[in-house]
């Protein structure tokens, strides 16, 4: 009846809930891992000096006709 759809649907919401907070926490702990080494090994991620436009990085185009 009735009170079996509001208890699964009261369990399917906390299931959900508790999914989708153990994947946020999954993914923070893998960001912070990451951006600790980045700070560590600062040598390996250094920034490029000069950035490339657009038109450097396509190549020219030629049309077919």
């Amino acid at each position: 009846g009735v009170h079996r759809q509001i208890l699964l649907a009261t369990l399917g919401w906390f299931v959900g809930y508790q999914l989708v907070k153990r994947a946020e926490y999954m993914h923070a702990k893998v960001d912070r891992e990451l951006f600790e080494y980045i700070r560590h090994h600062p040598v390996d991620f250094h920034a490029a000096t000069e950035k490339k436009r657009i038109g450097e990085l396509l190549e020219d185009f030629h049309p077919i006709r």
